[in-house]
C-alpha cells in the first residue's frame, strides 16, 4: 500500500492510502511513495499542524457498522470542541463503553478526531505516541486546551 511519511510536531508517522481513500495513520512506518492522494493528505496535515486547517476534505475510509458509525460522529465535531463518549453513546444509541472502544480503534487519528472525545470526568486515552499527552497537545492546538484546566 502506499504511503507518505509525514513529520509532524510530535514525530513522524505514515499516512497510508488503499483504493483512493486514506486508511490508516501507522506511527512505525517510515517507507514514503506518496501517491497524489498522499502528498494532498500532508499538505492538510501541515496546515492543520500551522493552524491554517480545521477541516480535512481528503477521502477517508471511515469502515462500516457501527465503528462506521461512531467514525463518523467524531468527524463530525467542529474543530476546537470536544464531546464525551456517553454523548456519542446517546446519539448513537449505543452504551459508552462500545463507543469506547471503537475509538480506541479509530485507524486514522487526527483525520477522525478521537482526540476531541472525552471521558465523563476525565481525558479518555489516545492511542497515538505520547498517548494522553499527545491528546492535550491536539487539544491546545485546536484552542480546547481551556477545557483541560
Amino acid at each position: 500500500m502506499p504511503q507518505a511519511v509525514f513529520h509532524s510536531p510530535y514525530g513522524p508517522f505514515a499516512v497510508v492510502e488503499e483504493d483512493g481513500l486514506i486508511i490508516k495513520l501507522d506511527w512505525a512506518a517510515r517507507r514514503s511513495d506518496p501517491t497524489p492522494l498522499l502528498r494532498e493528505a500532508c499538505r492538510q496535515l501541515g496546515e492543520y499542524f500551522d493552524g491554517l486547517r480545521q477541516v480535512f476534505d481528503v477521502p477517508l475510509d471511515f469502515g462500516v457498522g457501527f465503528q462506521g458509525a461512531v467514525r463518523r460522529a467524531m468527524f463530525a465535531i467542529p474543530f476546537g470542541e470536544t464531546r464525551t463518549y456517553g454523548d456519542l453513546a446517546r446519539a448513537l444509541g449505543r452504551p459508552a463503553q462500545a463507543v469506547g472502544q471503537a475509538c480506541g480503534a479509530n485507524p486514522i487519528p487526527i483525520f477522525i478526531p478521537c482526540h476531541r472525545v472525552l471521558g465523563a470526568s476525565g481525558l479518555g486515552g489516545f492511542s497515538a505516541p505520547g498517548g494522553v499527552e499527545t491528546k492535550i497537545l491536539l487539544l491546545k492546538l485546536e484552542g480546547a486546551g481551556g477545557l483541560l484546566i
